[in-house]
């Protein structure tokens, strides 16, 4: 019995996959493990789940804060991602902040998390997504509805402005969702675990706080869209069962961590089509386009060179592939058949998790404001803590590329 565990890894500063990139990743259990989570929640979003699987919603903050106590010393602290470099970023201090950081936008914020964020009596380290500084809060209509928007990275949030809701966050100082929880003796030690229980945090007017909990009171699919994901596993399972080699060739490509094989180069060609805008239908014409586009990528890389040495190991990765393509064109075939498979599936449990209703999302553009889903939900293990991210790339991740951001500005 495969377990969700058996392929997807954390490290100390989670990071999270697209749940159909697991085949990649993890070659034939990869694949296993993908529909096992499809299955899961299938059965969950039915109300005939008996499994442990959770599902958060990805809010779309901009910077991550990595807060709470230093289990070296008792110190209350504010961090970003360098708390995991090497040479700990541990700012205890503005004067920290400044040293570590320089100055700017997402500086000022940490200086004001530093400020607050000790008035939730932490009792423990945890990550979040900052939403919100003061001078972030802007007073719009949409749609005809005076609203309380923040924009903290591609999406912009809004509740009414007459709600109890705006009345909370104007008051705020600094708001914050949290979405992994951190144990260890020592910063070096921390190990994450998907998930914070915000009820445990004290409330204070100045800090406006969240964690990323999906309430998924009343499943809603109707017995065709469940015969439609059932049938669409099915496929996928079927197809699975002749990709094996060329997977499993993907998961050893995986661990070289070479960005010119096929496994890095597949991942790339993905997202490059996404960036166009294009959705993924035709099994047969995706493969030949991925061929193509790794040849050329080849090619390109290997006129820049100025050495024979240099186009040598291009024209190696050349050959090397074209033997590829040749030799496992049936397991490709059906490889890129298991992949779209499990994207389509996700996609339709993607459509019904938007059914649950949250804070008004929306993108902004040069027309105005244009409503929009959620940046994705993290399907997360209860049992063994494993997770995946469910995005529909297309949506989200095309406004993602596209889309200036505010804290770039």
């Amino acid at each position: 019995m495969i377990s969700f565990k058996e392929t997807l890894t954390e490290d100390t500063n989670t990071h999270l996959e697209h749940l159909e990139d697991e085949i990649i990743n993890g070659g034939v259990v990869g694949a296993k493990t993908a529909i096992l989570f499809l299955n899961s929640l299938k059965d969950m979003l039915s109300g005939s789940s008996t499994s442990k699987l959770e599902v958060t919603v990805k809010w779309d903050g901009a910077p991550a804060v990595f807060a709470g106590i230093n289990p070296e010393n008792g110190k209350f602290f504010v961090a970003t991602k360098s708390l995991f470099n090497k040479t700990p970023k541990i700012n205890y201090t503005n004067k920290d902040i400044s040293d570590n950081h320089g100055s700017g936008g997402p500086v000022d914020k940490l200086k004001v998390a530093l400020k607050h964020l000790p008035e939730l009596e932490m009792k423990g380290v945890f990550q979040g997504d900052i939403m919100f500084t003061k001078e972030d809060l802007e007073q719009e209509n949409i749609d005809g509805v005076t609203s309380l928007t923040f924009t903290p990275n591609t999406v912009t949030y809004a509740v009414p402005d007459d709600s109890d809701l705006a009345s909370t966050i104007r008051k705020a100082k600094l708001g914050v969702v949290w979405h992994t929880t951190y144990k260890g003796k020592t910063i070096a030690d921390l190990s994450a675990s998907f998930g914070v229980n915000a009820k445990v945090f004290k409330k204070t007017k100045n800090v406006w706080f969240d964690d990323a909990s999906l309430d998924l009171v009343n499943p809603s699919m109707t017995k065709s869209e469940i015969k439609t994901i059932e049938g669409l596993i099915a496929k996928t399972k079927g197809a699975l069962k002749l990709s094996g080699k060329f997977l499993n060739l993907l998961k050893k490509e995986s661990a070289k961590k070479d960005q010119f094989t096929l496994s890095a180069l597949l991942k790339v060609f993905f997202n490059t089509k996404i960036r166009e805008g294009l959705r993924f239908t035709d099994t047969k014409k995706t493969v030949k386009e991925f061929q193509d586009y790794y040849i050329g990528r080849m090619v390109k890389e290997m006129s820049a060179k100025k050495t024979d040495k240099g186009k040598q190991k291009f024209k190696d990765y050349e050959k090397e592939a074209k033997k590829t393509f040749k030799k496992h064109a049936k397991d490709i075939h059906f490889t890129f058949a298991t992949y779209l498979g499990i994207n389509d599936a996700k996609l339709l449990i993607v459509k019904q998790l938007e059914k649950v209703k949250g804070m008004g999302t929306f993108l902004r553009t040069e027309g105005g404001f244009k409503v929009t889903a959620p940046e994705g939900y993290v399907a997360i293990d209860s049992k063994d803590g494993s997770a995946v991210k469910l995005v529909d790339r297309l949506g989200f991740s095309h406004a993602n590329f596209t889309i200036a951001k505010n804290w770039d500005k």
